[in-house]
Formats: C-alpha cells, structure tokens, sequence
C-alpha cells in the first residue's frame, strides 16, 4: 500500500479497516485534520461487492451497532416525524391560512428547503456514523451545535412526555361505558358546566367562538378534572403534582426507558405508527377551499411549519442514520419517509375538519367557531365529538391509542438523540448506556413533574414555546452553514457519492449551499420579528416568565459560540492564524479542495 507522507512533517496514520478476503483494492488518500501544525492523513480501502468499508476515520460496521431491518429504520424516522402537530396543528394552519392556498408556500419549502435538508441530516449520520456532537468531527469547531440540539431535545422531553401521560390518562378514562366527558354531574365539574346539547350559536354570542367556551363537559373535564386549572392562579402557583398524571408518566418513561436501554436493534422493533381514522366527509372540501391569500403571515407559518414537521435539527435524523449501514441509500429513504410525512399531514386534516364540520353543524355555529389547534383540539373538541357517535367508548380508545403512539414515536427519536450524541462522544456512557439510558429518562421525569401540578400547564406552554423555539432554528441555520461553506458542499457530495455511488445532483447542492440557509435565515428573522408575549387562554404571563423562557433558549444556544471560542484559542497561535487565513482564502479560490478543512479547527 503507498501512502502518501506530506513533506513538512513526515506523518501519517491509517484508520484501522474491516479485513476481507479480495483481490484488487483501490486506494484513495484523503485529508482528515490538522492538529497542532501536525497534518494527518488515512488511506480508504474501497474493496470489490460484498465487503463495505466505512468512512475515514470512522468505526466499522463491526464496532457500531445497525439495524435490525431496513425496515426499523423507516418506520422510526417516519414515526419521529409524524407526530401531535401533524393532527392538531397543521390542519388548522391549512384552514386559517386559506386552506388550499396554504399548500402552496407549505409544498414550495418542502420542495427547497425542507428535503434537502431532510436529506443532508440522513447523509451526514450514515457517512460518519456518529451522533449529533461527534459527527462535527468533519469541522470540530462547530461541535457545540451537536451539544445544543441535544439539549433542546432534552429539554422537548421534559413537556412532550407529560403530553403523553395525558393521553394515556384519557385512554384509562375512556374504558368506561359512558365516558366521563359526557355530562356535567361529575365531581370536578362547575355550577356553570352547560350541557353541550342546549349550545348553540345564539346562546355563545359576544363574539365568543366554541373552541373558547370553557364550561362544556369536555372543556371541564380536560381544564379541572384532569389537569386541575382552576386550583393554580398562574404559573407562581403550581401546586403539587397530581398523583393520577404523575403515575401516567411513570407508565410514558418505563415504556421509554424499556424501548431504548438496548440501543436501536431493541428501539427499532417496538417503533410503530399509527393513522387517523377517516370522519365525516360533510365540509372536509373546507380543508381545500382556496382563499389565496399570499400574506407574509401565511408564507411564516408555511415555513415553519414545514421545518417542525419534519423534524430536522433536532439531532434524531442523524443518530438514526449513523446506525444504517455504510452504502444504504439515504437518498430514497430522505424523499420516502418527507414525503409521506407530508402526505400524512394532509390526509389528517380531512379526518380533523370532518369532525370539526359535523361539530360546527351540531351547535349552529360556524366552522371556524370550532376550529383551533393545539391541546384544545385532541383533548376538548375531538373527546367531545366522539362522545356523541354510536360506539363511542370503542372510538375513544382508538383515538387515544393513536395519538399514544405518535407521541411515543416522537419521545423515542427525542431521548434516542440525547443517547446516541452523548454515548459517541464519552465512552464510558456508551460502555453502561442501560444505567446512563436509566438516568436520562429519570432526569427528564423529574422535571417533567412541574408539568404535572395545577399549574402545570403553564410550564407546559412556556417550555413549548422557549425550548426548542428561536433555539433550534438557530441550530440548524448554523449546521448547515457548517457543513455547506465550512466543510463544504464539494467535499459533502464526494462523501454521498462513496456511499452510494453517485453525486447529489446540481439541485441539491444549490439547495444545500443557498437555499436552505437563506430559507432558515429567513425563518429565524420572521420567527423573533413576530414573536409575542406568552399568554394561554385569557391568561397573561408575567414578564419575569419570559425572561425565564429566553433564559431557557439561551442555555441551548450558547453552546455554539463558546465551544466555538473553546477551540478557537485552545489551539497554538500559528494554526490558528493559518486557519483564519485559509478561511479567507476559500473565498477568493472556492474551488480549492481542502481549504475549508483547514480552517476547522480540529480536535
């Protein structure tokens, strides 16, 4: 084997490589890093079919832990994806947007911003078979957007989790033979409960839409029967947890901590998806109603939308990815699993507006005196629906089955970031990942038991909103600035092509280099330009709370500039001159091969 050795300093090392038995090898040098004026180089074996060589510097498939079945892998994505907001907010964003003129800027930046973007996250996982901290391996300065993404999906775990002990609780509640949401002489109910079959649209008045009207069986049954609103007077007064949500969230993080102690093989068999039955198709053409009304608003929420749908930033894509195999063909898996993604959201606003329409009609009232998003829609308005269909005991328990698994998908992918990130990047984690998966998920319930209290749900919003906000947009502006102009959109496809054999084409490499980060810089401006105060309901936060939430915002990306820094001036002063300089150089000469790989500064 010839090994080519750089003049100025003679040395060399060669990534150890899977042994197999083969006639002809080829061999390719590439540059890995510069480390204290010392330029390292690797070898890469590209052996004949049937024998796969990892990327440089990496583990082999031997080393690191795959798949059971491709099939784990898409469903776990898919799963992760479609999640709550695919029910109960997406709908409501189409239908307030002007319904089929919303899916216009929505298909747009999936089209250029959301796929590739989707696509880079699988690629990058899967070529450098790392988590979300040391895949930044390829320019260690940018780590710390590895650290804040896994602390935002930390973070996501200490509300989404109680989301889902709520499900399970109506789930408990709902095998009954009349479900409790039903009438208003229940212990927990006001003097005021109204009985929702004497609402109609003269009795609300005052401007006040149904989704608002607080004092249904449904409405009270969720507000003081399950979460005890009325006992708090704000988020200064929580109370104790409650013992009903409380064990709910012990059964949501046993069933999390049991699907994840044993890494991805386990993870991947107990992942599973599941789709909203179909409604009343009376007024689901709502859903496709055409107002085109192009406003700035509009385009804001198609954008987010699109980027919170899909998931990306949040670390989970690339620790699912680092466990395919070397040659897997993320590229299929990227459009398989957005697209149907995509195609979920909209199927689920048909189920969504059928409901919403019969409610509408029901009561005399209009469509959009029913339609809103959020918790008041999977936990008042569709509880209340159900109730009244024949069966509706056995609809009850489907429905909160379902959205049981979406969340519990969602969860999974969440905690499996946070395992995957830290484990590649402290062995010791990953030699005892049953007691560190144990601690992470007892961590995540001990702060999840604010969320349970009176107060509980003002937690729950303002974590909601602060905790992976401006936070994670900001995140993934920065990775994908990174892996675009600092490590480079040649040097990324040529890492595609030894996976799969062919180079991303001419579209995703201008997508990935100047659409997606112009499509998040614009997210990232319009979301802090039309940022408001925290309010829920008719409730308004005190401003020491936002302080608190953007407190909560800054932990996570503060991670970015400090590490930054960290390696900045960890290094001797001469590399980290040169590295400012070869910065400034790839700007005049961008066609220079390694020029951005030097100024990384590596570790």
């Amino acid at each position: 084997m010839n090994i080519q050795v750089l003049p100025e300093h003679k040395l060399s090392s060669v990534a150890p490589l899977k042994q197999c038995n083969v006639e002809k090898k080829e061999v390719e040098l590439i540059l890995v890093k510069d480390q204290n004026g010392v330029q390292y180089t690797s070898s890469s074996i590209i052996p004949t079919p049937g024998c796969h060589a990892g990327p440089p510097g990496s583990a082999s498939e031997e080393d690191r832990e795959i798949w059971g079945k491709k099939l784990d892998f898409l469903l776990s994505v898919i799963g992760f994806a479609v999640d709550l907001a695919n029910v109960w907010r997406f709908p409501y964003l189409c239908y307030k947007n002007g319904g089929g003129a919303f899916l216009i800027p929505y298909i747009l930046f999936l089209v250029i911003a959301g796929m590739p973007l989707f696509y880079m996250e699988l690629a990058l996982g899967q070529y450098n078979r790392e988590g979300a901290a040391t895949v930044w391996k390829i320019c260690p300065v940018f780590k710390g957007v590895g650290y804040t993404v896994i602390l935002i999906a930390l973070y996501v775990g200490f509300y989404y989790n109680v989301i889902i002990a709520w499900s399970l609780h109506y789930l408990f509640s709902s095998m009954t033979s009349e479900l409790p949401w039903l009438r208003c002489d229940n212990a927990w109910n006001s003097q005021n409960c109204t009985d929702p079959k004497t609402i109609n649209g003269s009795i609300i008045g005052n401007g006040t839409s149904y989704a608002k009207y607080k004092i249904t069986p449904a409405a009270e049954y969720y507000e003081r029967g399950v979460l005890h609103l009325h006992e708090s007077k704000g988020i200064q007064d929580l109370g104790l947890p409650r013992w009903e949500l409380t064990l709910c969230l012990v059964v949501v993080v046993f069933i999390l901590y049991f699907s994840l102690w044993k890494g991805v093989k386990s993870s991947g068999k107990v992942r599973t998806w599941a789709t909203t039955s179909t409604g009343i198709f009376s007024s689901s053409c709502r859903h496709i109603s055409t107002f085109w009304s192009q406003t700035f608003r509009v385009w804001i929420d198609a954008a987010t939308q699109i980027f919170y749908s899909l998931g990306a930033g949040f670390g989970v894509l690339i620790a699912f990815a680092s466990y395919n195999k070397f040659d897997n063909n993320c590229y299929r898996d990227a459009l398989l699993t957005s697209t149907v993604n995509c195609i979920t959201s909209f199927l689920s606003g048909f189920a969504i507006f059928s409901v919403l329409g019969y409610m509408a009609f029901k009561h005399g009232v209009n469509i959009e005196d029913v339609a809103t998003e959020g918790a008041g829609l999977v936990f008042i308005i569709y509880p209340e629906a159900i109730s009244t269909l024949p069966g509706s005991t056995f609809w009850a328990i489907v429905f909160f089955i379902m959205l049981l698994t979406l969340g519990i998908d969602s969860a999974m992918g969440g905690m499996e970031a946070v395992l995957t990130g830290l484990t590649d990047d402290f062995k010791i984690l990953k030699r005892n990942r049953k007691l560190f998966t144990f601690a992470t998920a007892f961590g995540t319930f001990l702060f999840a038991l604010l969320c349970t209290t009176n107060g509980g749900i003002y937690v729950l919003t303002l974590l909601d909103k602060y905790a992976a906000g401006t936070s994670i947009l900001f995140a993934v502006l920065i990775e994908a600035i990174g892996v675009s102009w600092f490590y480079g959109v040649d040097r990324f496809s040529e890492d595609v092509e030894r996976m799969m054999g062919f180079k991303p084409g001419l579209y995703w490499r201008l997508c990935w280099k100047f659409v997606s980060p112009a499509f998040l810089l614009f997210v990232v401006i319009a979301s802090t330009l039309t940022s408001s105060g925290l309010n829920y309901d008719d409730y308004t936060f005190p401003d020491w709370s936002n302080v608190i939430g953007w407190g909560v915002a800054m932990s996570s990306m503060l991670f970015v500039p400090i590490y930054a820094m960290y390696k900045f001036f960890s290094v001797p002063g001469t590399l980290r001159e040169v590295s400012i300089k070869t910065a400034f150089e790839h700007l005049k000469h961008k066609n220079t091969r390694n020029l951005l790989s030097k100024s990384c500064l590596a570790e």
